[in-house]
């Protein structure tokens, strides 16, 4: 691989096995849920080496930037954090890791202050990367072709942190739809799913420490479709609640087409499943569905909205939507809008559309405007935050179960919602809660108190 000169060097590394005195590590990661969790197994691999995770980057000997390339922001945000890391913390190494990695590695090596680049198909040999010894080092720049990799590849998720009360166990990893505006195939890879065995042997480890579980991944509703056996997520999600003792469950985001009426119903049924959909929506446009190579239209995409409220009158319904994608009229961002109004949404994620190089919408030659862009991305979020507080009205007077949180007198309900209690309980636990009255951006405990 090219290394900074573009003369073509070998990353090679073996691993230490002395242990000197430990060494504190921070790791920070950035964008979706699959991203959270491959931190914390970053994290659980260094403690392996002897490294004792820090909460804060100050004082750590090694500093470890998770990132995400979804937008063109999130690689300047990531740009502007390395710089000001190394600037504030100059005696700590630098490691670079995550989708951004993957995609432009030069660009982060060229960056004062980065030791390693490490891409996602390397992103498990970190630990042996950061452990070698110094004599064996011959390169910074660990990116292979993440679109030859067929196996499913992460560090086991022991989540070593104690801030933390819900971890993310990603199941799956890569996607092999091509939508037109994603770069997310060609930094994470063809779709790849975590073995049966093994996601209820961590289900398990981790259900014995904490009290939700929250599955991830990037396109987690093809769970199985690359092993053998014909198992699909709705046959997973039925092995963990037989096999573990998970109190709850939580499904982080599937895609429409993958919504199958088996799957609704157990989640409506089942007591230890969170009561939590989403569904990535990204145009309610059939015209710009079709432009972005999406493979739904919106009347599939209602039915499955209706069926989830249908099932469960109160459970939480979320979607991702996308602003400003190249030739979007005004007219179709319309139709957007009136699609998201009529369906029972409790909130969404709203992003401006963001050209990635090597996509095919890069290469349209009719962008939106920026103004439009931001404008058209103020209005949905208008509509969400509408949505969100006529849903939560709706929930004042009802007992709501819950996790509580490492945040004080916190917790989050089974259907996505912030809850300040009316006294502190200690975090990871499962309670129920009379909810009074609403809070900024969540809910309130009634309190246990009388007013006089």
């Amino acid at each position: 691989m090219p290394d900074r000169a573009g003369t073509t060097q070998y990353a090679t590394y073996t691993i230490n096995m002395e242990k000197t005195a430990a060494k504190r590590v921070f790791v920070q990661s950035f964008g979706c849920r699959a991203s959270q969790a491959d931190g914390a197994a970053i994290e659980a691999s260094l403690a392996d080496e002897g490294y004792v995770a820090a909460r804060e980057a100050a004082g750590a000997d090694l500093i470890v930037l998770n990132t995400c390339t979804v937008t063109h922001g999130a690689d300047v945000d990531a740009r502007r954090l390395i710089r000001g890391v190394h600037r504030d913390h100059p005696l700590s190494e630098i490691l670079v890791t995550g989708c951004y990695a993957q995609r432009a590695p030069q660009e982060i090596a060229a960056i004062e202050g980065v030791r390693w680049v490490v891409g996602n198909s390397h992103k498990t040999e970190i630990a042996g990367i950061v452990s070698a010894p110094a004599t064996d080092y011959h390169g910074r720049i660990f990116v292979g072709d993440i679109g030859k990799q067929q196996q499913f590849l992460s560090a086991p998720v022991r989540d070593i942190r104690e801030d933390r009360t819900r971890p993310n166990l990603k199941i799956q990893d890569g996607c092999s739809n091509r939508c037109s505006f994603c770069i997310i195939p060609s930094v994470r890879g063809r779709s790849r799913s975590a073995p049966l065995a093994s996601v209820i042997e961590q289900v398990r480890d981790l259900a014995s420490r904490y009290c939700e579980v929250v599955l991830s991944g990037i396109n987690l509703g093809r769970w199985g479709r690359d092993l053998a056996g014909g198992l699909r997520f709705v046959d997973l999600l039925r092995q963990v609640l037989a096999e573990t003792a998970v109190q709850r469950l939580r499904i982080s985001s599937v895609e429409p087409m993958d919504w199958s009426q088996d799957l609704l119903e157990l989640i409506a049924s089942e007591p230890r499943i969170a009561k939590h959909v989403h569904l990535p929506l990204q145009s309610g446009s059939d015209t710009v569905l079709k432009r972005m190579f999406r493979k739904y239209r919106t009347r599939h995409y209602e039915s499955r909205v209706s069926l989830a409220r249908a099932l469960m009158p109160d459970a939480a319904i979320g979607a991702d939507v996308m602003t400003g994608f190249p030739g979007e009229t005004d007219g179709e961002f319309a139709e957007t809008c009136e699609f998201i109004e009529r369906l029972p949404f409790t909130y969404l994620h709203v992003f401006t559309y963001s050209e990635r190089p090597g996509t095919d919408a890069a290469t349209h030659a009719d962008p939106v405007p920026i103004p439009v862009r931001h404008e058209r991305t103020r209005v949905l979020r208008e509509i969400s935050d509408r949505k969100n507080l006529d849903f939560r009205r709706r929930m004042i007077g009802k007992t709501l179960s819950a996790v509580t949180l490492e945040q004080r007198k916190m917790a989050l309900t089974s259907n996505f919602l912030k809850v300040e209690m009316a006294e502190a309980r200690e975090p990871n636990q499962i309670i129920d809660l009379s909810i009074g009255s609403l809070a900024p951006a969540g809910l309130r405990e009634s309190s246990p108190f009388p007013i006089i």
